[in-house]
């Protein structure tokens, strides 16, 4: 197995023609900041570029597959006085976001333990997303005063319905793997111990399988699905998430998380 040692906060490898992406940063739970977005990018692009390699697995930790964006960053800066600005992230993620639908290679995506925020977006930006059964998608965006980014309210209501993909990013509820699975988000649920195995059984069975299929495959998904999924991200996610990350009601949110209680928003 070759391993790559230039990332910091994502491990890659490849093997017999897969290339595995582990994030791989607990001390925040693997949150989704420019770093980490900048790192799953190039790896991303690696896997494209390298001839040997057939299908993707993106992996995150046991404990947790992510936790979605660093809360804690932003309420040190909120806490500061500082200015906070997402709009650079949001154009990371979103650059990140169309790229893993619009590559021609299969991307497997293992989840264990909750994916919060811009994780639930990561993972549905796979092709195949195989959850252990303590997986939990959480779209906790709204809690922060904010919406959806990475292309989770786009690709949400393109799996699941625009009724359905407002009551879940508006509530913000947990799914649980089953439920996840019964609304066509995941390929399959196993016990918790199989993940691994059954992941890379599925990622061996792809990568034995014709690539030039499944480029010509993805591309067709990718044409009918999602043609305007670029201009969607920058016309509609940024700016819509720019309001929000100006709102006093998203600094309100970050203070109450971070502080254990609930918010109080102010519409504003």
């Amino acid at each position: 197995m070759q391993h790559l040692g230039e990332f910091d906060k994502i491990i890659y490898s490849e093997q017999d023609g897969i290339a595995t992406i582990v994030m791989n940063a607990p001390s925040n739970l693997n949150a989704i900041d420019e770093q980490m977005a900048d790192e799953l990018l190039a790896a991303f692009r690696k896997a494209e570029q390298d001839v040997k390699v057939k299908v993707v697995v993106l992996k995150g930790l046991d404990k947790a597959f992510s936790a979605g964006g660093d809360i804690r960053y932003f309420y040190q800066r909120i806490q500061a006085g500082g200015e906070i600005s997402i709009d650079e992230l949001i154009a990371k993620v979103g650059v990140l976001a169309d790229h893993m639908k619009r590559m021609g290679k299969l991307i497997v995506v293992a989840v264990s333990g909750p994916a919060a925020g811009a994780g639930v977006s990561l993972a549905l930006g796979g092709d195949f997303v195989i959850c252990a059964d303590d997986a939990k998608f959480i779209l906790a965006f709204v809690n922060l005063g904010l919406v959806p980014d990475t292309g989770a309210t786009y690709l949400l209501s393109k799996s699941v319905g625009a009724a359905r993909a407002l009551a879940l990013a508006a509530t913000g509820r947990p799914v649980d793997a089953l439920e996840a699975q019964s609304l066509g988000l995941a390929h399959m649920v196993v016990p918790k111990a199989e993940l691994d195995g059954t992941t890379m059984k599925l990622a061996r069975e792809l990568a034995a399988g014709p690539l030039i299929a499944y480029q010509n495959l993805k591309k067709q998904i990718y044409d009918v699905n999602f043609r305007d999924y670029r201009r969607w991200l920058l016309e509609t996610e940024i700016p819509t998430q720019h309001a929000c990350g100006q709102s006093e009601d998203f600094k309100e949110g970050v203070k109450a998380f971070i502080e254990k209680r609930a918010p109080r928003f102010l519409g504003c």
